[in-house]
């Protein structure tokens, strides 16, 4: 009996996991192909022999139920350690959703309604212009037809950018700071008010342009709170959910755990990291800081698609999480979705997390109502209510290949489907 344990423990990093993030059904109960998920494993062996990812984690729920759960490849490849279903992943933008939970936890209870004006958490924002480009590459600056409003911070709307967008010419985005906003070292509060120095790329309210902005929402629910969004975070969802491994500062007894890259980026051998695996960031941000499983993160889509609930524990009411996978882009504003996910034409965006609003246009299959959003470092999320899905998968694949698997997996999941 021993000598079975200890072999079924070996193959954990290839096999189900040891404790399931949902109750298991096969898949053939829930209208699902088993012939057909094994082009899941056959897909991610490829890469992984071709050396283009270090290994993967995909979970996947139809119905409420485990219908997938599987493991590939290393961890860490350097160091031997291979990929199991309790690989920790740096979820970059994945946090955004679980930042918009969480204020609207704080909506729900009458303390952060989305019109409300930023200013109102942050007095500095309330000066701030909008930067208009000349033909010299220059800019001049023009006043705000109206103050950033929480809603716009919820659907990037709010004027603001990340550095080196739009287009990578911007002279306004060009005084962002580059990357995520934990290569900022101070507070929250100090991102916030050295944003507020800064022009905006676009009126408040007229472009969806992906930004800072949920770093913002991150440190107004800060001051609402008043606890770090960590600390909001693990009392309003984390704990009540049971996502024990997902948090903003992993601990040295689960380090080990962590999914690190490859050295170099396989598409083009440049040197490639994933910096905040080893330092850890001086806030909580809420747009890209947060660490988890694949499992865990089952779990919080499972409550969203629930309309908020998951095992007796309420995180958010019906009427909450069908606001906010609504779209909120109404049809006077500039979307641009597509431009940050290539194969997301077709979508718009609610309050956290992008919005599919037709069938056709987008390069993947998927219903009206499918909501989802992905992390920069290879980590990938969507829900579709109408067909019962919930997918969670991670990589450790910072590089442009992190945009083919986001497309792949989804075509994968779709193609396994009987019904």
């Amino acid at each position: 009996m021993k000598k079975l344990m200890s072999a079924l423990l070996a193959c954990a990093g290839t096999t189900l996991a040891l404790a399931q993030p949902l109750p298991m059904a096969k898949p053939e109960s829930v209208g699902v192909s088993s012939t057909r998920l094994n082009h899941i494993d056959e897909f991610f062996k490829r890469e992984i022999a071709q050396n283009r990812v270090p290994g993967a984690v995909v979970a996947i729920a139809r119905n409420g139920k485990l219908v997938y759960y599987k493991a590939f490849g290393h961890a860490d490849k350097d160091k031997g350690i291979a990929a199991s279903t309790d690989t920790i992943f740096q979820l970059a933008s994945m946090t955004k959703i679980m930042t918009a939970v969480g204020a609207l936890h704080l909506t729900e209870q009458g303390r952060l309604p989305l019109q409300s004006k930023l200013s109102q958490y942050f007095p500095a924002v309330a000066g701030m212009k909008v930067g208009v480009p000349t033909p010299d590459g220059k800019f001049t600056l023009e006043a705000t037809n109206r103050e950033i409003l929480i809603h716009d911070l919820f659907r990037h709307t709010s004027g603001l950018t990340y550095g080196g967008r739009p287009d990578g010419s911007s002279p306004i985005a060009a005084l962002y700071p580059s990357g995520t906003a934990a290569a900022y070292i101070g507070s929250s509060q100090d991102l916030v008010n050295a944003l507020a120095q800064l022009p905006l790329v676009y009126q408040p309210g007229t472009v969806f342009e992906y930004s800072l902005s949920m770093d913002v929402l991150g440190a107004v629910v800060e001051q609402v709170a008043h606890k770090t969004l960590g600390a909001h975070l693990q009392e309003t969802v984390w704990a009540p959910l049971k996502m024990k491994d997902t948090t903003f500062q992993v601990p040295a007894d689960k380090r080990a755990r962590l999914a690190r890259p490859f050295a170099n980026n396989p598409l083009d051998g440049k040197p490639q990291k994933i910096e905040y695996l080893d330092r850890q960031t001086t806030f909580d941000c809420g747009g890209a800081c947060a660490f988890g499983t694949m499992g865990d993160y089952l779990r919080f889509g499972q409550m969203l698609v629930n309309g908020g609930k998951l095992d007796g524990a309420r995180v958010l009411s019906p009427a909450t999480v069908a606001l906010m996978t609504a779209n909120h882009l109404g049809a006077e504003m500039k979307n641009r979705v597509g431009n940050v996910e290539p194969h997301r034409q077709g979508y718009g965006f609610g309050l956290g997390v992008a919005v599919r609003t037709q069938a056709g246009l987008a390069a993947v299959p998927g219903n009206v109502g499918e909501y989802s959003w992905n992390g920069a470092n290879g980590t990938g999320f969507f829900a579709d209510p109408k067909a019962g899905l919930v997918v969670a998968y991670g990589t450790s694949a910072p590089g442009e290949i992190r945009k083919y698997y986001r497309e792949q997996v989804q075509d994968l999941v779709y193609g396994a489907l009987t019904r």
